[in-house]
């Protein structure tokens, strides 16, 4: 009789959903194995033990729900108004900030995870900035901007639970207009 074998990236998904719906302390190779459905042996073909799940877990957060943003060359070549339009529907359209609020409950627990979460969230300011800096703000105009953009990023699914994604992206119009226009516009109208 052949034993079914797991990827390492069901493992991970496996992994986050538990993350997703319990918290770390649900993320357990025997759970995980039988909510894969297979032996806890096949875990070890993968992962050293947990904590190297763990760590890979980390990993993969970092660089699928983050850096396939910030590293994104085609990205770059875009206007910062386009940019970042196009980051919101990125993260949007593939759930980059599902796992958000579990990350970082994670982290309030957890000194180490809690240096990785914060690192992960610094990328996304930099990169964020960055745009925001090439259409002209700077001091606290740049840095409220950059801040509202990546936390309603993080939040908006869980904001707004139960509305479609259609309808959170006929807002992103919106929320760009708002974040990108200048108020220097109306400090003569004052």
């Amino acid at each position: 009789m052949q034993r079914k074998r797991t990827s390492k990236a069901a493992w991970i998904e496996a992994a986050l959903a538990v993350l997703r719906s319990e918290g770390i302390q649900g993320v357990r190779v025997e759970r995980l194995a039988r909510d894969l459905g297979i032996a806890k042996s096949g875990f070890y073909w993968h992962f050293k033990d947990r904590d190297d799940l763990v760590q890979r877990l980390l990993d993969y957060w970092e660089h699928e729900f983050t850096e396939v943003v910030s590293e994104n060359l085609e990205l770059r070549r875009l206007g910062p108004r386009e940019r970042l339009t196009r980051v919101a529907e990125l993260v949007l359209e593939h759930d980059l900030s599902g796992f958000d609020l579990s990350f970082r409950a994670w982290a309030a627990h957890d000194r180490l995870v809690a240096r990785r979460v914060n690192r992960v969230i610094g990328k996304r300011f930099d990169y964020i900035r960055e745009a925001f800096a090439e259409l002209g703000f700077e001091g606290q105009d740049l840095d409220m901007r950059t801040r509202l953009f990546v936390c309603y990023s993080s939040a908006e699914r869980a904001t707004y639970p139960g509305v479609s994604k259609k309808a959170l992206r006929e807002l992103v119009p919106l929320r760009m207009a708002l974040l990108t226009g200048s108020d220097r516009q109306h400090e003569g109208e004052r």
